[in-house]
């Protein structure tokens, strides 16, 4: 699952710069590579796989359906994955893949080396596709959020007290996102913060 069609250097590139302007947007609000913004949340609710597309389904829209299903569904695994400093209780993987999938394990480690965990909810509202390719290689679908990760909370592992965060993050932001459809199913493959609320 962990592999992609995105191999190129220029694109490897893009996608580390797109992850470090995720971090840091969540330095600011929820990610975290170098002071453990990572979130996650204690009880995250059942997770369905995305739906099955009927044969009579008009494709773009069924993959529409099925892209914000997935991204939904990535985020309450984002929850879990966050919440559980063991990282057993997360199926991330099945929602989510390439620089999504890493970068969210490597941050969510750094998190609970540092002896954090992440609860609460991550709230998601005006999610709309942007653009949809149903047809291609691998097809796929562009997803914008309003991200409210302002319910997610870093807390102390051992003491269970909350650990304070800088004030002037931003806690309500948009996010726009790559979701790609493999054999396995549709997944995250990349998470891109605007740096504007919302």
């Amino acid at each position: 699952m962990k592999r992609r069609a995105h191999r190129s250097a220029v694109h490897f590139r893009k996608t580390a710069a797109a992850s470090l302007a995720l971090c840091a947007a969540f330095t600011l609000t929820a990610c975290s590579s170098s002071d453990g913004n990572d979130e996650a949340s204690d009880e995250s609710p059942t997770v369905a796989h995305s739906p099955t597309a009927s044969a009579s389904a008009d494709p773009e829209e069924t993959a529409k359906k099925e892209a914000i299903a997935t991204y939904a569904a990535y985020w309450q695994e984002m929850e879990k994955l966050y919440a559980d400093r063991t990282g057993k209780s997360a199926r991330l993987d099945q929602y989510a893949a390439s620089a999504a999938l890493k970068n969210a394990e490597a941050d969510a480690k750094r998190a609970h080396n540092r002896g954090r965990i992440y609860t609460g909810r991550v709230a998601l509202t005006d999610q709309t596709v942007t653009k949809v390719d149903a047809s291609g290689r691998i097809p796929n679908a562009t997803v914008s959020s309003c991200l409210d990760i302002s319910k997610w909370r870093r807390v102390d592992a051992e003491a269970k007290k909350p650990v304070s965060l800088p004030e002037n993050r931003l806690t309500k932001y948009q996010i726009v996102s790559t979701v790609e459809k493999y054999a396995e199913g549709w997944r995250v493959t990349r998470d891109d913060p605007q740096g504007k609320s919302c």
